[in-house]
């Protein structure tokens, strides 16, 4: 079945708390204090910022599993069976005289829990107009929304922002826009806002390439169309940014078989999921995942039955 029939989103809820929740119900004006964290990769340093958490219920989660399912995998890990609050996770890389940031966030019209980025950037005194790229891997509202401003300017005023292509032309298509329910139609009409207000600081990525100098561009398609992580690559290391393409640390690497409600193409999200946790375990490159556990770095471990994420 087609992302298309699982991913239903309406207007109003999106704007009133997203995700098929309103914020006053489950999300609130709750926030939780986050520590940033940072690490040396080679001559490089890499931080992890907080743009908050968001709240989405289980039947959104996982549409398919029954809940004996869904309890006997989660309360062996003392984990909520009705609801999950995901952390979101953004990737700042400081590498020579480059600031990079993976993603931008909510910003401030999607759930009251999240959007925090701003606000943690002037914490961390960094000004928006001193980041020089934002890379995106794809252009859901919380991975994009947060690009304007409070008056619908480009809020990283001086960025080159760089989007998959395939990504770009579709959320851009009139044929996307005509073809999507209703109650999803918010998600294009957001995305197409933002992009049109970028437009002039837009450069493409396609699969494989370069996108900056020891940034690599990995195709993991499925969870969008054109969804893009990055390998960031440091000599023999690498760590991989890997957006949602794994998008939980318990349920994508216990069950990586099950049908995620978020995935736009739950089947090729699904494969695209199998075929990086193959690969990480084997590699021993670490992730960053954008929905684990702050600040979402760790490593993937075979286990008899799947794969486990080992912080690290």
């Amino acid at each position: 079945m087609s992302g298309s029939h699982r991913f239903q989103m309406s207007r109003r809820n999106i704007l009133a708390g997203g995700l098929a929740l309103t914020a006053t119900a489950l999300a609130g004006p709750m926030r939780r204090a986050v520590a940033e964290t940072s690490f040396a990769f080679g001559d490089h340093e890499i931080t992890v910022f907080s743009d908050g958490h968001l709240t989405l219920p289980m039947n959104f989660v996982l549409p398919e599993q029954s809940e004996a399912e869904i309890t006997a995998l989660l309360s062996a890990h003392d984990l909520p069976t009705d609801t999950l609050t995901p952390d979101c996770n953004i990737t700042l890389l400081r590498s020579g005289d480059r600031l990079v940031l993976f993603d931008v966030g909510s910003g401030s019209n999607f759930q009251s829990s999240a959007g925090e980025l701003v606000g943690k950037l002037e914490e961390a005194e960094i000004d928006p107009a001193d980041i020089t790229d934002v890379v995106l891997t794809h252009a859901h509202p919380d991975h994009l929304w947060g690009i304007l401003d409070e008056f619908d300017d480009p809020l990283y005023s001086e960025a080159n922002v760089w989007v998959p292509e395939t990504e770009w032309n579709y959320w851009r298509s009139d044929e996307t826009l005509a073809g999507t329910p209703d109650e999803r139609k918010s998600f294009v009409v957001g995305a197409q806002s933002r992009f049109e207000a970028i437009e002039d600081q837009v450069s493409m990525i396609k699969p494989g390439q370069e996108v900056l100098p020891g940034v690599e561009a990995v195709d993991t398609a499925g969870h969008t169309p054109g969804h893009m992580s990055y390998m960031i690559h440091n000599g023999s290391e690498s760590v991989l940014v890997v957006g949602d393409a794994i998008s939980n640390s318990v349920i994508s690497f216990e069950k990586p078989g099950w049908i995620s409600g978020s995935d736009q193409d739950p089947e090729q999200g699904i494969a695209t999921r199998k075929m990086l946790l193959d690969r990480l375990s084997q590699d021993g490159s670490r992730l960053i995942g954008y929905h684990f556990p702050h600040p979402g770095s760790g490593r993937v471990e075979k286990t008899s039955s799947a794969y486990r994420f080992a912080v690290s």
